[in-house]
């Protein structure tokens, strides 16, 4: 369990921070950078649930899940797998996780109209901040993946599937809240020219 009593350590003010295997890395460092914005994706849900809360209690039971997930998902990327011992069980992400959010998108996405074009983000204000968080988590997910590239660094695939299913789920969410789709704004290619 994580204890907090002093929130300000002056161990970052050289530009580092810790990971939790106790490596110190630069803050922008692309692991940082992606488990930094996944906690933004996360911040973004939270707002989300502020237009949720009242009106769809079953969406927002699903994103608060979703919320908790995505702490377990920063934490995984924060304690790299180096394949050296830990003193304690790293959180890792794992596929149920993104089995349990993929029949949530299977149970909004039932009633959708299929599309007949993409979707701008707006409509509703939930369904704007849905769509917010869908784009970070979107960042979140391709950084990543470049993480994942690099041959020195472990990224666990259970972690990067997960990501891609939550920004799924809030296009849909999306959706739902924008009246099942009937209140989406749908693009019209070139409308302006």
């Amino acid at each position: 369990m994580v204890k907090l009593n002093k929130i300000y350590t002056r161990t970052g003010d050289d530009g580092t921070t810790g990971l939790g295997s106790g490596e110190r890395r630069l803050k922008s460092d692309l692991r940082v950078e992606a488990y930094g914005t996944v906690d933004e994706a996360n911040a973004c849900i939270g707002l989300a649930r502020l237009h949720t809360q009242a009106v769809h209690p079953e969406i927002d039971a699903m994103l608060a899940r979703i919320q908790n997930d995505m702490f377990d998902l920063g934490a995984d990327l924060a304690t790299p797998d180096t394949g050296k011992p830990l003193s304690y069980e790293p959180l890792r992400i794992v596929a149920a996780q993104t089995a349990r959010v993929e029949a949530d998108i299977d149970l909004l996405n039932k009633d959708l109209q299929p599309l007949r074009s993409f979707v701008l983000p707006g409509g509703s204000p939930a369904a704007a901040a849905l769509h917010l968080a869908r784009t970070v988590a979107r960042r979140a997910e391709r950084m990543m993946v470049a993480l994942a590239q690099d041959p020195a660094e472990h990224v666990n695939r259970d972690g990067i599937k997960y990501i891609n299913r939550v920004s799924d789920l809030l296009f849909v969410a999306a959706r739902v809240v924008n009246d099942n789709g009937a209140a989406d704004v749908l693009w019209v290619p070139g409308k302006n020219r």
